[in-house]
């Protein structure tokens, strides 16, 4: 997947996750994020990897996203790894 093809996805999450009360306050509660920063980080490839972040921490909230949208479900990984910060680290 391209980073661009991945911003796409990552901006289809933020926006799913925006629509959902659920999802956009445990989202914005547990990042201390307003409504204002939602709409500024839209245009922020990192911020953008922290929604993919956020919305793969449940196999239902990514099941739930990828139904919405005709994605399969291993899309949002996939996107969440081209983006920056995804790079693998390496302990040893």
């Amino acid at each position: 997947m391209t980073p661009e093809t991945a911003e796409v996805l990552a901006l289809q999450a933020l926006a799913h996750v925006a629509a959902d009360d659920d999802l956009s306050g445990a989202f914005m509660g547990g990042s201390g994020l307003s409504p204002d920063d939602l709409r500024q980080g839209a245009s922020d490839p990192v911020f953008l990897a922290s929604v993919l972040d956020f919305l793969t921490q449940r196999d239902d909230w990514v099941m739930a996203f990828c139904d919405a949208h005709g994605l399969p479900y291993d899309a949002p990984l996939r996107a969440r790894y081209a983006l920056p910060g995804a790079e693998q680290v390496h302990w040893t």
